[in-house]
């Protein structure tokens, strides 16, 4: 019989960019991350996207999730995956959550946003994505 090696756990890092200080849906999917068995990493609240990219690159991290409810999404998140593709880390995926228009979730996904979470999104939606984007379907 062989075994199969156990794969180490997805790395995830999960950050509030921006003025946004309500980290409670931040901290509820960083839970639910964690109790699936992923390495969550949180990174806080107020971080640039400067010090979201830099954290990512760090900690190798596999996925970064932002959350981010201010309204500055068009602003802030492009920018973190801009500066991901120019510290030749593009290939990190980057999903984001909070109160973001359908249009503009639209907007970011053509930018390279990989998925988008809205108000009520299921806890279990999100592993399931985050273990997708991780390449990883169990």
């Amino acid at each position: 019989m062989v075994r199969q090696a156990k794969q180490p756990p997805i790395r995830v890092l999960i950050a509030k960019p921006g003025l946004d200080g309500h980290d409670r849906g931040a901290k509820i999917v960083a839970r639910a991350l964690r109790d699936a068995g992923m390495e969550v990493i949180y990174a806080g609240l107020r971080q640039t996207p400067e010090a979201i990219v830099q954290a990512a690159i760090e900690e190798d991290v596999e996925l970064v999730g932002v959350s981010i409810l201010s309204g500055a999404h068009m602003a802030l998140i492009p920018r973190i995956v801009r500066l991901l593709k120019k510290e030749k880390a593009g290939d990190i995926p980057v999903f984001a959550g909070g109160i973001i228009p359908d249009e503009d979730a639209r907007r970011l996904k053509k930018l390279g946003v990989r998925a988008i979470f809205g108000p009520g999104a299921s806890l279990e939606e999100i592993v399931t994505t985050a273990r997708r984007l991780a390449g990883r379907s169990t």
